[in-house]
């Protein structure tokens, strides 16, 4: 099985190179940057535990039913771990930068497709039979697939989006070190 890849740092450089248009009237730089990067670090590391303990488990899980099991609990823990994250983000408001208002809602809107992109892996796990034990393993690599093609996908397009202020202050703040 493929480990969907954290995302800690895609989405980091997402958001040091984002901003552009209006001042938002929002907590400033730092004190966003900071908030930012105490939600993403639990968020990455539960989604490492996570992903960890089902690849320790399903190799000696001794049924595809267990198996199942074990990976429908990672995708579920991991799309809750999505969720908390994003909304923790979502907390920490507008950042006072140029564009601010795209850049949160650009940061929360990944979060959201990445938890919806484990969301959908979890149903389609849990809907895979497990009679035959051989279709079962070649679904969950497709699952497994899918689930990469769709996390690939959330990234945020920064190609409009800068930030001076955002790119220090990630580059300072003790929460992003």
């Amino acid at each position: 099985m493929r480990r969907p890849r954290a995302g800690f740092l895609p989405l980091l450089v997402v958001v040091v190179a984002v901003s552009g248009g209006c001042v938002a009237d929002g907590p400033p730089p730092r004190v966003w940057a900071a908030s930012v990067c105490s939600a993403l670090n639990p968020w990455r590391e539960e989604i490492a535990t996570l992903t960890t303990r089902a690849q320790q488990q399903t190799p000696t899980s001794t049924t595809p039913q267990q198996a199942k099991e074990n990976l429908v609990r990672m995708l579920e823990g991991a799309r809750d771990a999505s969720e908390k994250a994003r909304g923790r983000i979502a907390d920490a408001g507008v950042p006072e930068v140029d564009d601010g208002d795209a850049i949160a809602d650009g940061v929360t809107g990944s979060l959201a497709k990445v938890r919806d992109a484990y969301g959908r892996a979890g149903e389609a796990m849990r809907a895979l039979s497990t009679d035959d034990a051989s279709a079962f393993y070649s679904s969950v690599s497709s699952v497994m697939t899918t689930l990469q093609r769709e996390y690939d996908a959330s990234a945020l397009d920064t190609s409009e989006l800068r930030s001076t202020e955002l790119q220090q202050a990630f580059g300072e703040v003790p929460e992003c070190l």
